[in-house]
């Protein structure tokens, strides 16, 4: 039995974890980001409540840089009291059990790979689309964090005047529309044009990052997760016709794009991170 743990800029998830089978879950608001102890504390108790004799380890995902051998944390997205936090020396004298640290996309990707869409596949991306853009990279079906944990940081790539992260999250609704992507999402489901527009153009940016990926990567399969994934029929079209063009016609037509299906995946990645497997 693990315990998965899925640490956000906004909220703390948490899983117990038997056999590939999650559950329980527990999510909490963070209740003072600018408090590094107060966090931590926060923490230690989601954890007290699902520790038990049985539990064999903890994983845990975080947004952020991470020296995945000492358990180091830096720079942590959105919770500004964490700039250099040694999480598991913390939680291992905590708690007395073997702690596994790393970037919470990544565990979104191993999540999949194990448990998800993606378990039939050896290399995978997994695309998370939501407050930022980030990815999970496994290769020959083992997870690739990078030097640095570093690997997979596709926003951040240069595109048009800004970068892909700028035209592919929510960022792409609030500085070019003025909105947010559950409203343009709404507003699509009622069948508004100018939302079914908005949905459009998304696509066709997103197309251009899946392009990128395949270039860089050229895995069996990307899969589309995070909250923007929800609207996927509203911009599947346009995001597909932007590969026709793709250098490589037969990459394409091989290439599996699929949409994530299982709630908490990221936890089930974060404790198959407790589990070296």
């Amino acid at each position: 039995m693990f315990i998965g743990i899925d640490i956000g800029g906004t909220n703390i998830r948490a899983g117990l974890i038997d056999q590939g089978i999650l559950s329980v879950v527990k999510q909490e608001l963070l209740s003072d980001k600018k408090s590094l102890q107060q966090t931590i504390n926060q923490i230690f108790a989601i954890i007290a409540s699902l520790i038990s004799p049985d539990v064999k380890g903890i994983g845990i995902g975080v947004p952020s840089v991470v020296d995945i051998e000492n358990g180091i944390v830096f720079d942590v997205v959105n919770i500004p009291s964490w700039k250099r936090v040694e999480l598991k020396k913390i939680l291992e004298a905590e708690f007395h059990i073997p702690v596994t640290i790393n970037n919470d996309v990544n565990c979104f990707a191993l999540g999949e790979h194990r448990y998800g869409l993606a378990k039939d596949f050896s290399s995978i991306v997994a695309l998370s689309m939501g407050t930022g853009l980030g990815a999970g990279i496994i290769i020959n079906n083992l997870l690739y964090s990078g030097n640095n944990c570093g690997a997979g940081e596709i926003g951040s790539l240069p595109y048009l005047d800004k970068n892909f992260e700028f035209y592919s999250s929510s960022i792409f609704f609030e500085s070019n529309h003025s909105t947010t992507a559950l409203n343009v999402h709404s507003a699509a489901v009622r069948g508004e044009k100018y939302a079914l527009d908005i949905w459009h153009e998304y696509g066709f940016h997103l197309g251009n990052v899946l392009k990128a990926i395949v270039y860089a990567y050229d895995p069996e399969a990307i899969v589309l997760g995070g909250s923007i994934s929800k609207a996927y029929p509203f911009f599947e079209d346009s995001m597909k016709k932007n590969l026709a063009d793709f250098q490589f016609p037969e990459t394409i037509k091989r290439l599996k794009v699929l949409r994530s299906q299982t709630d908490n995946i990221a936890l089930l990645g974060a404790a198959a991170l407790a589990q070296k497997v």
